[in-house]
């Protein structure tokens, strides 16, 4: 199948598909034209390639995860599988930094209100 029918079949951009072999996650086989062509195959590949990437993981790091897919043994399971607990880590400490960002401005917030408070005019008796 030709890139638009890949594009469709997926619901993924010709433009992220391009991008994706252009990192290396996806190969087609090229007509003498220059035309891009897949095999049914790759519409499951590109189905877990946006899992991966819903996941937060970059192009770099799913790059790493494919011998898993591509080679499945023991070594490479092991391998993705340690590689993915290293971005859950870095995940959980980014959440714990934004939860800290957020519990401070919601502090200034409150900060906020309270001087806004003291700007308002008594009220009229």
């Amino acid at each position: 199948m030709r890139i638009g029918e890949l594009a469709a079949r997926t619901g993924v951009s010709i433009r992220s598909l391009r991008y994706y072999e252009e990192q290396g996650l996806l190969a087609s086989t090229r007509s003498p034209s220059g035309q891009r062509h897949y095999t049914d195959d790759e519409v499951e590949r590109v189905w877990f390639i946006q899992r991966l990437y819903t996941a937060g993981l970059s192009s770099r790091t799913i790059a790493e995860l494919l011998p898993c897919v591509d080679s499945p043994s023991t070594d490479n399971s092991d391998a993705a599988l340690a590689r993915m607990a290293q971005e859950h880590a870095r995940l959980a400490a980014h959440i714990r930094d934004l939860t800290r960002t957020q519990e401070a401005l919601e502090a200034l917030m409150d900060t906020a209100r309270a001087h806004r408070e003291t700007l308002r005019e008594p009220a009229n008796h």
